[in-house]
């Protein structure tokens, strides 16, 4: 299997609190690799480090088969941010166009991208509206919108569906497994249980370490658990003996 993220003995400080501790993880070309753990877990600080956003205190990161943070390989990355990063008194489709000229999209190409992006979301009808009008969901959606314009390679989303009713939900991880076939990688961040089952490969986030990883049905199978949230609890030492 060809490797695309390889984070290999990875530690983050931030002055004397060391938020991770010693992070392995491989996430292979085409995959969905599923980061699940509580808020304050450390998912936002690993995926920003792997997305070249910040830097690791030690050990290496390799996306692309280069060392992170590399400019050229940031924009193969389509970045998600849990916080949007969006301009609250331009409109849905000005953000589009600014986000899509920096990614170097123009004239047709870039009307395409921004009706298709903005199709897969729902937003079509919303775009002339000032983003300070959205609700907290239109932004999410918005914002998913914008890490897509440029068909990246590789596409890291920082708990996506937060505030998203659940149809929309759906039909966003119809669209995710979709790019996945067609040869995007997604590294996706989460704490709710259903959607970490929709990963093919899941790593499990606690207390700034990874306390187990494999696919959804091996982690459980490994701690005879009928669900996620039963295996999580068991490898993060919270099991009931029998």
């Amino acid at each position: 299997m060809e490797s695309v993220i390889k984070v290999a003995n990875v530690s983050k400080n931030y002055r004397s609190h060391q938020v991770l501790k010693n992070i392995d993880l491989t996430v292979n070309k085409n995959e969905i690799y599923g980061l699940l753990g509580p808020s304050g877990a450390g998912k936002t600080t690993l995926v920003k480090m792997i997305a070249g956003i910040e830097i690791p205190t030690s050990g290496s990161i390799r996306v692309l088969d280069s060392s992170m943070p590399n400019l050229k390989i940031m924009t193969q990355i389509g970045f998600m941010a849990q916080s949007d990063a969006l301009y609250g008194e331009l409109s849905g489709r000005e953000n589009l166009e600014f986000f899509s000229s920096i990614y170097g999209l123009k004239g047709q190409k870039q009307k395409e991208r921004i009706h298709q992006v903005t199709e897969l979301v729902n937003l079509s009808s919303f775009l002339q509206k000032p983003v300070n009008q959205y609700s907290g969901g239109m932004k999410r959606r918005l914002s998913l919108a914008a890490a897509l314009l440029h068909e990246p390679q590789i596409l890291i989303l920082d708990e996506p569906t937060v505030g998203i009713d659940p149809v929309l939900r759906q039909s966003i991880w119809d669209e995710l497994y979709k790019l996945s076939k067609s040869g995007t990688t997604i590294l996706v961040t989460t704490h709710v249980m259903d959607e970490a089952e929709k990963c093919g490969q899941l790593g499990m986030l606690r207390d700034g370490k990874l306390i187990a990883s494999g696919t959804p049905q091996e982690l459980k199978d490994f701690t005879s658990s009928a669900s996620i949230e039963d295996a999580f609890l068991y490898y993060g030492g919270v099991h009931h003996e029998n």
